[in-house]
């Protein structure tokens, strides 16, 4: 099968194209910078922003992975839009227009907000005018690529971690700007889950048109994430108050399990760091 992939050089793209190589994928990356090649895969340059660049890139692929965004913690809300919505739209009408099968859409569990008295479900309201310019450019992605692409899957990340991902040492200092209450729960899936995902949705056939989250068995809360970095003390108010909903930030993945073969790998975070996976 030959296989797109935007987003490689990325923190999950550069550790996901490695393991679709090696399960004999056919890998062909877009990049800007032909310098940022990847061992192994075909490279074409080319930008999200430059919709004529995008018919070489998909051009006899059989499906496109599309893992490209910027992300929450950019300033630049106009760049996260135009990114994440019109990037992605131009990409799936040159995939469709190329006849490429399948589309996989990498989405975010930060297009849920709090209120559901629940985990959040795929089924659960979300809100295209979100304040947040990051989930709500993904919403729009969402609902554009359903109506767009027959064969379009969503996955929807918890808090991608391991592999020797930055990615916690990033959030740490953040999440004092957030003051986020020290009990929130981060819902997390390590690389190789996601890996896994994403093999399920490009493999399987009959979940046309489907949304489905993703995370481990195991949300953990702020202050654990930052007390097992030593950073919880400097981290958290003394005296937090309440935790106004305890759901928040968790995210249910029933339907993926049931309705494909997805287990986690990685169960936890703290099965991650004991087994020297982070």
């Amino acid at each position: 099968m030959k296989i797109l992939v935007t987003g490689a050089t990325g923190k999950v793209g550069s550790r996901l194209v490695p393991r679709l190589i090696a399960k004999g994928y056919e890998v062909t990356i877009l990049v800007r910078d032909a310098a940022k090649a990847l061992p192994g895969t075909r490279v074409v340059v080319g930008d999200l922003y430059e919709p004529a660049t995008l018919p070489a890139a998909v051009a006899g692929m059989d499906a496109v992975i599309h893992l490209a965004a910027l992300f929450r913690t950019f300033t630049d809300n106009e760049g996260i839009v135009k990114t994440n919505h019109p990037g992605t739209v131009s990409l799936a009408k040159a995939a469709l227009a190329a006849g490429v099968k399948r589309f996989v859409f990498t989405s975010t569990g930060n297009v849920y907000h709090a209120g559901y008295g629940h985990p959040a479900k795929e089924t659960d309201h979300v809100d295209i005018n979100d304040p947040r310019a990051y989930a709500a450019s993904k919403i729009a992605a969402e609902q554009e690529l359903l109506q767009l692409h027959p064969d379009v899957r969503i996955l929807r990340l918890g808090f991608v971690y391991g592999d020797r991902d930055p990615h916690i040492e990033e959030i740490i200092p953040v999440l004092k700007q957030w003051k986020r209450h020290p009990g929130y729960r981060m819902h997390m899936v390590h690389h190789l889950d996601v890996a896994q995902g994403i093999l399920i949705l490009l493999q399987q056939d009959g979940l046309n048109g489907e949304i489905f989250n993703i995370a481990d068995d195991a949300p953990i809360s702020l202050y654990e994430l930052a007390d097992s970095v030593g950073k919880a003390a400097e981290t958290f108010d003394a005296d937090p108050g309440p935790l106004n909903d305890p759901f928040e930030g968790v995210l249910d993945s029933f339907k993926l399990r049931s309705r494909t073969s997805f287990r986690p790998l990685v169960p936890s975070y703290y099965v991650a760091r004991d087994m020297d996976l982070l």
